[in-house]
């Protein structure tokens, strides 16, 4: 029976975890300067630095790339953009925050009335302080985003002179960047990890991601170099919802190989884990996310899927219909740092990293070790004494004694073929990990046979 290879002994856990938590917030502080769209450079960069770490591939889609019923857009890059007032000093700057600018903004260099100036201007007056952030990725416009306090100055210091805009960017033929890592398995099944690199400047809805998946890959990297995976493994860092639709469109063959999927955002904030359900709703990832959450003992959520959000909806649509969910901390839009410059390096932590991260890893783990076996004595209940399973199994405290016995018995009653460890795990209500245990003593005492037939 294969025990967990993903995750370091318990007593070694949370020493590994600090370090992987602060190692990830690194990570995300380098990547956040950056300037990050659906297209451009600042994509080519972000890819580059986690290529620093795995041997992902950099793929490029060519701009006017049909892909379904999407084409793919021309590509976007910024040298400069600002705003001058009247007497030539500088009020809002690109250089100074990647969010001043709305996302595929057209070149422009022109000069204009406030009054004029005001209806290409972007702010949230609920939170004055803050910075918005805007796209217009397929209507050609421009824009920029300010604190609704610096607007209220500029109004109130109006005496109608003109404003200079300049927008120094390009936006013309090229390509959509997006970064693959594949890592194979003893079977044709994949687990697919799917996170979006298109966001700039906001940490939580981005860079959080970012840096936990690049981890996982890390720890599955390693773990395939010791041993061979029962799964494949298929990262995906690529633009919001064109990106995935480019890879389904490019990929059908690799998608019809995905058994189970995780979408990932959000996983540096302080709340509690939460988890999307695929479309399927029962599929053996909703499962396994759902029962390792509930006997987590922390506060969590689960919602079933909806059509709206992130890249789940892709990966579910009706075509496809891919076991996806999404697995992240609080979802989006309801944080009020959501899609503003409060979304920061210090809304992110590292311990919620860290915990995002072994979160993820438990995952990989059950999917890992999920397997169907066969009682070969199925007529009466084999006698485990005189096998020396009890006290193979003993060793804790007299509370554990009772339940590692049952586990023995609820993996040779259900050993039919037909269920699975976490079907035994889920009916029992004990940990999958006592299950797992059961199974590999009763494997090593030559009372079970692994099923041919897949976990349902």
């Amino acid at each position: 029976m294969v025990e967990s290879r993903l995750l370091p002994p318990d007593g070694e856990l949370a020493v590994w975890l600090e370090r992987e938590g602060r190692e990830m917030h690194e990570l995300a502080e380098r990547l956040y300067p950056i300037p990050r769209s659906i297209t451009g450079e600042g994509v080519r960069e972000t890819l580059g630095i986690l290529r620093e770490s795995v041997p992902l591939q950099v793929r490029e889609v060519p701009s006017g790339t049909p892909v379904f019923d999407w084409t793919v857009p021309k590509e976007w890059n910024v040298r400069e953009a600002w705003i001058r007032d009247p007497e030539g000093r500088t009020v809002v700057d690109f250089a100074d925050h990647s969010l001043h600018l709305v996302g595929y903004s057209v070149p422009v260099h022109e000069r204009l009335p406030l009054a004029r100036l005001r209806e290409h201007l972007h702010t949230l007056p609920d939170h004055p302080d803050l910075i918005p952030y805007r796209t217009s990725y397929y209507a050609e416009t421009w824009g920029f985003c300010l604190p609704h306090r610096v607007l209220e100055r500029l109004e109130r210091d109006d005496r109608g002179g003109e404003y200079e805009v300049r927008i120094d960017a390009t936006l013309e033929d090229g390509s959509l960047t997006y970064g693959e890592l594949e890592l194979p398995g003893e079977t044709e099944r994949e687990v697919l990890v799917s996170c979006h690199v298109c966001h700039p400047a906001l940490a939580n809805d981005n860079l959080s991601g970012i840096a936990v998946t690049l981890h996982l890959a890390k720890r599955l990297l390693a773990a395939s170099r010791e041993a061979p995976l029962r799964h494949g493994y298929r990262f995906l860092w690529l633009p919001g919802t064109i990106g995935a639709i480019a890879w389904l469109a490019r990929n059908r063959e690799a998608a019809a190989r995905v058994a189970h999927g995780l979408v990932a955002a959000n996983l540096g904030d302080p709340g509690p884990l939460y988890y999307k359900r695929s479309r399927r709703g029962d599929a053996e990832i909703d499962r396994a996310v759902e029962h390792l959450l509930r006997a987590s003992g922390e506060p969590f959520e689960v919602e079933d899927f909806v059509p709206y959000g992130y890249d789940e909806r892709q990966y579910g649509s009706p075509g496809f219909d891919l076991a996806v969910g999404s697995l992240t901390r609080t979802p989006w839009g309801r944080y009020p740092e959501y899609h503003t410059s409060a979304d920061d390096l210090d809304f992110i932590r590292p311990e919620n990293l860290a915990g995002s991260l072994a979160a993820y890893l438990r995952v990989m783990d059950l999917l890992e070790s999920n397997r169907s076996y066969r009682n070969l004595h199925p007529y009466g209940e084999p006698q485990l004494g005189r096998r020396g399973l009890y006290p193979a199994l003993g060793g804790g405290s007299t509370e554990e004694a009772p339940r590692r016995q049952l586990a023995l018995l609820w993996v040779l009653n259900q050993s039919d073929g037909r269920h699975d460890l976490l079907a035994i795990a889920e009916r029992s209500g004990l940990p999958f990990a006592a299950v797992r245990e059961a199974a590999g003593a009763l494997l090593a005492a030559g009372l079970l046979a692994e099923s041919d037939e897949e976990a349902p």
